[in-house]
């Protein structure tokens, strides 16, 4: 499954060490790239101060987005890479432990394409790890970044 970059948006660092730790467990070698606030993400998608020399186009395959952030929450997040049109059919996927049904209904308003809550046990984080890879990173279609065949 290499050769696709996974932007991962986790200001947790167990959270972010778990998540890398089940990809590697379920053999998914992407390049992933860790940004651990709102801001930090949009600048990275959107090629913006320390990342101006990253090409915008050059977009991940997936982003898993946590909502609770500093400086931009996961929502804002969302609504930003939507509203710009060289981000908005980016695949994102909210991966948060949050439990708040608002949380869950305002990122499908948003866009978000899934909405995951994060497992406490490892082996099922492990698992919906295991799941998201093969089904967003093998098995999924997405339009290229320009959306024009």
């Amino acid at each position: 499954m290499g050769g696709k970059l996974i932007l991962l948006v986790e200001d947790s660092p167990d959270d972010e060490l778990l998540t890398i730790r089940a990809l590697k467990k379920n053999n998914i070698a992407n390049e992933v790239v860790v940004v651990r606030d709102g801001v930090e993400a949009l600048d990275f998608l959107l090629g913006r101060r320390a990342y101006a020399d990253r090409n915008p186009k050059d977009l991940p395959q997936l982003v898993l987005l946590d909502l609770k952030l500093p400086k931009f929450d996961g929502l804002e997040v969302l609504r930003q890479v939507r509203e710009d049109e060289r981000t908005c059919l980016l695949p994102v996927v909210i991966f948060s432990s949050s439990k708040e049904e608002s949380d869950l209904v305002e990122c499908y308003r948003l866009g978000a394409n899934s909405y995951i809550r994060k497992p406490i046990d490892f082996v099922q984080f492990s698992n919906a790890i295991k799941s998201l890879g093969l089904y967003w990173l093998v098995l999924n279609e997405a339009p290229s970044s320009s959306g024009t065949p």
